[in-house]
């Protein structure tokens, strides 16, 4: 099954793009190509803009609280799981802690002159060539353990960042029940009644050949399959398709 994931507003729509591009940065720091390193470091700075652009950490930080009121409000309904309920608080508390411990994040990787200049270099076209920065192809060829421990360094002091958003799209997650659909014809619609979801899970089968196109409000779920031509622009899937849906909100 292949898994499409649909944001019902802004805040998850960031999240899941800083997701995103963690996932890309851990996969391509871990082996050790040197191409994978140079698409690392690209990725890296890629977050590093993020994260000037707007306040991630205050995010975060207020989404880890909102959650943990909504956990401490829930210790006084009976029928609770004590025990998965306190590990959970003890999560949050631990990725609130790491998280309001520091302070802009990156702001060492804007203190490294070289990195600096590197950045910029990077955002020319053609830029990292050995012919417009020297020291980027130097620090290329050296031993594989010495770019990985490099990496290391300057991706430490983001953790704590994806730590804390994991978390909250975990929780996030695992609030849906998945259920069996049918999109007659292709197309699918659930009326609500007020009831407000924040993301939008679908998972197909991959044989099918067909991926949603999703849209969500207060009123209505609407999920339609399309496929592809020859040029790869989307057509709709005028058949029956079945698929699991999972509505999630905390």
């Amino acid at each position: 099954m292949i898994l499409y994931e649909y944001p019902c507003n802004e805040r998850v729509r960031a999240l899941l793009r800083v997701e995103h591009l963690f996932g890309r940065l851990f996969f391509f720091a871990a082996d050790d190509d040197v191409h994978h390193h140079q698409i690392a470091v690209e990725t890296l700075f890629n977050l590093l803009e993020l994260s000037e652009r707007t306040d991630l950490r205050g995010s975060v930080l207020q989404d880890l609280e909102r959650h943990r009121n909504a956990l401490n409000a829930l210790s006084q309904h009976p029928g609770v799981d004590a025990r998965a309920l306190e590990s959970m608080l003890d999560d949050i508390q631990r990725a609130s802690t790491e998280l309001g411990a520091q302070g802009r994040v990156g702001q060492g990787l804007r203190d490294n002159e070289w990195l600096t200049t590197l950045r910029g270099r990077l955002a020319v076209p053609g830029g990292s060539s050995p012919a417009d920065i020297p020291s980027y192809f130097a620090w290329q060829i050296k031993p594989s353990d010495v770019r990985t421990a490099d990496l290391k360094s300057w991706i430490s002091p983001f953790l704590p960042l994806y730590n804390g958003l994991a978390l909250i799209l975990r929780m996030l997650r695992e609030s849906g029940d998945t259920i069996e659909l049918l999109a007659r014809q292709g197309a699918y619609q659930e009326m609500l009644t007020g009831k407000t979801y924040q993301l939008l899970r679908v998972w197909v089968d991959r044989g099918s050949g067909v991926f949603p196109e999703m849209s969500a409000n207060k009123y209505v779920i609407w999920i339609r399959f399309s496929t592809q031509d020859s040029e790869l622009k989307p057509q709709p899937a005028n058949r029956d398709i079945p698929f699991r849906l999972a509505r999630c909100a905390v």
